[in-house]
């Protein structure tokens, strides 16, 4: 079995060669062992490695788990470019450096309260200064190019459309808080709670602290701003118009002067056209857009446009996947993207004249943060064998391999077998190849019959992933196979395949979800009689639904599912969902009848449980509500397990990940699952 540490699982396939040190001779001598629960207590985080200017450092965010507080935080750490001298450098999160490499910017808790910009001398002294006071926290944190200054995002506070107030109040009365007055389409978000009281507007600081200077204006949110190279502009994505409340999946790339704050709108297409970035030479600007669609999923294309915004043209060409981040190449030639495709995410290059070329591609989620000049690059990597650690490459020969610098998780995993995780694709409906992964218990026999569970993603334009997975290793442990797989509607196989469940969800991919189950069956070592599913979000809604079209399962899990599109779609936060339906509710129900899983609640025999968070707002509680009341009037087995202090998912405190993972297999338990495998078993 390969070691938690090794880089060469999937790189082999690619070609690469992988210069990893070697495992400590103590964790070599350590006798195999599983992977336990308690161990995502200490499992720790990389993210946002960024380069020095002179090539000599990398600053990267390190995550950490508070187990007294159940809360997730953040340091910062700094290590040579060769990964050599990895130390703590200070608290706080998302360093970035000044264009001289003599200091970093960055976010930590400061006055008057939340998040707030500080800056750090990079030199023996250190010294650091908290430059704003901000009442809002910032995003979105950018240098100028002459380093005097900072970009920022921060939701400003707006002005209610009407108030009241009532006569009579006698002096020191305790009367009940006045009502909120909503008026805007788009009033709450997940996550955040009630958010028609702000818009987000660009604002700059200078570097050495002072007064922060809020330059957009109006009653519209605005993207980050990225300087243009003279340092003269400001550029950013919004939709500054009087129809835009209304204005479905309409946004376009304006330019906003540091001096005067005159604004002029850069592109004027009908759909989409957001994240500009300007070429490091200054003559272009880069974005990403799409025509108007009403398809349920399309990819953007990227085009680059002169710097007043004529010549527009599209430069990728009939590329077809999803584009997670993109960054100018220093010599103005093109751009590098992070490209998610089939379960992978790798590096792709898009020449600033059209055309686009593979980098780095196999089975990992690279994510590209940050490179020199010369092609020195720095990246986020996990396989499926692999938490996620920092590597660097050459990105003018990346055949050379990666090289780890960072390995945050050896001490937590030293000793462990990971169950091996198999692909697989198989033919479905319609021939439709669909891709899925297989995880296997660690001691896997293959003349043993296993319990099964089928996890299934959300979205449904999500992408399961070759990336390590703590929650399926740890159910593998416990003795489960786990089979998880990317259904049509699934990102990261092209547009059609994407757009091919426009009003038929849930539908046909329930047929690419059972066509999986049969494929893992027909290999001889599941258990037939113990087979679970469960899913969250999208993968609640299809597990509600498979749960009402077969009794194939032993018990099932719908977690923060929809349940009822009647009632969904005016109570999700936003309501862009009324367009996923050939026709409004009012005018025809038809459609969102025949796609809500509570329409065949009757045919439901299987012991469902539903498990949502109270705090949810994109898939409101109210879902689990309905199809819970059904269930219990029906005599079906269930139970309703409303998780505290969480918004959309059950598992962003660490303590109700723990649970979440508990509770499904105590359901399946119930139902005939396997019986918990201990350490040591």
């Amino acid at each position: 079995m390969p070691t938690p540490r090794s880089l060469a699982i999937g790189l082999a396939a690619a070609g690469l060669l992988v210069v990893v040190p070697a495992v400590p001779a103590m964790a070599q001598e350590a006798g195999p062992r599983a992977i336990s629960l308690e161990m995502y207590l200490d499992v720790e985080s990389v993210s946002n490695p960024q380069i020095s200017p002179d090539g000599s450092q990398i600053v990267y965010t390190r995550g950490w788990i508070d187990k007294m507080n159940d809360s997730r935080e953040s340091s910062i750490w700094i290590m040579n470019a060769d990964g050599t001298r990895a130390r703590h450098l200070t608290e706080g999160s998302g360093p970035t450096w000044s264009p001289d490499g003599t200091r970093i910017a960055f976010t930590r808790q400061g006055e008057p309260r939340g998040s707030q910009i500080w800056v750090r001398w990079m030199d023996a002294e250190g010294a650091e200064s908290q430059i704003t006071r901000l009442e809002n926290g910032p995003g979105g944190i950018r240098w100028s190019p002459d380093g005097t200054h900072l970009s920022f995002t921060m939701n400003v506070d707006a002005e209610p459309a009407f108030s009241v107030t009532p006569p009579g109040r006698p002096d020191g009365a305790d009367w009940t808080a006045a009502p909120r007055v909503v008026t805007r389409a788009d009033y709450r978000q997940d996550r955040q709670g009630f958010t028609d009281d702000t818009w987000r507007h660009i604002f700059i600081v200078p570097a050495e602290g002072g007064t922060a200077r809020q330059l957009t204006d109006g009653d519209w949110n605005h993207s980050t701003g990225e300087w243009t190279p003279d340092g003269r502009e400001l550029l950013f994505s919004s939709l500054r118009t009087a129809d835009a409340e209304l204005s479905w999946r309409e946004s376009e790339v304006y330019a906003v002067d540091v001096q005067t704050g005159a604004i002029r709108q850069l592109t004027t297409r009908r759909g989409q056209d957001s994240s500009p970035l300007p070429s490091p030479d200054g003559e272009l600007i880069a974005y990403r857009g799409v025509d108007f669609h009403d398809d349920t999923y399309r990819n953007s294309h990227v085009y680059v446009m002169n710097r007043d915004g004529s010549s527009s043209r599209m430069i990728s060409g009939d590329f077809d996947r999803q584009i997670n981040g993109m960054t100018w190449a220093h010599d103005a030639s093109g751009l590098y993207v992070t490209v998610s495709s089939e379960g992978t995410r790798g590096v792709h290059f898009i020449d600033r004249d059209g055309g686009v070329s593979e980098v780095a591609r196999g089975n990992y989620m690279l994510g590209l943060s940050s490179f020199t000049a010369d092609g020195f690059a720095v990246a986020t990597y996990t396989d499926p064998a692999t938490p996620s650690d920092i590597v660097s490459f050459d990105l003018d020969d990346p055949a050379a391999g990666f090289t780890q610098l960072t390995r945050v998780n050896d001490d937590v995993f030293a000793g462990v077998t990971f169950g091996e995780v198999e692909e697989i694709w198989y033919s479905s409906v319609d021939d439709y190849q669909i891709q899925g992964w297989i995880v296997k218990p660690p001691s896997f026999d293959p003349d043993r019959e296993y319990p099964m569970m089928l996890s299934i993603h959300g979205g449904p334009h999500g992408m399961y992933n070759v990336g390590f997975n703590f929650g399926w290793q740890e159910h593998a442990a416990n003795g489960y196979v786990v089979l998880y797989t990317n259904p049509r509607g699934s990102s990261g196989y092209g547009s059609p395949f994407g757009n091919s469940i426009k009003n038929a969800y849930p539908g046909k991919d329930y047929d690419d979800l059972m066509n999986g189950v049969d494929e893992v069956i027909a290999r001889g070592y599941i258990d037939e009689d113990r087979m679970f599913v469960y899913g969250c979000s999208g993968g609640g809604v299809l597990t509600s639904w498979v749960v009402g079209q077969t009794d194939r399962f032993a018990a099932a899990s719908a977690n923060c599912p929809v349940t009822n599109w009647l009632s969904f779609v005016g109570t999700t936060d936003g309501i862009g969902w009324y367009n996923n339906f050939e026709n409004f509710p009012w005018d025809d129900p038809s459609e969102h009848l025949r796609r809500s899983p509570l329409m065949y609640v009757g045919n439901v025999s299987t012991p469902t449980m539903l498990m949502t968070g109270v705090n949810d707002l994109r898939t409101p509680i109210s879902q689990t509500d309905e199809y819970y009341a059904a269930l219990k009037v029906l005599g079906v087995p269930t139970a309703m397990i409303r998780f505290n202090d969480e918004w959309h998912g059950t598992s962003s405190n660490p303590s109700n990940f723990l649970r979440t993972q508990l509770f499904l297999r105590k359901w399946f338990e119930m139902h005939g699952g396997t019986t918990p495998i201990t350490e040591g078993d």
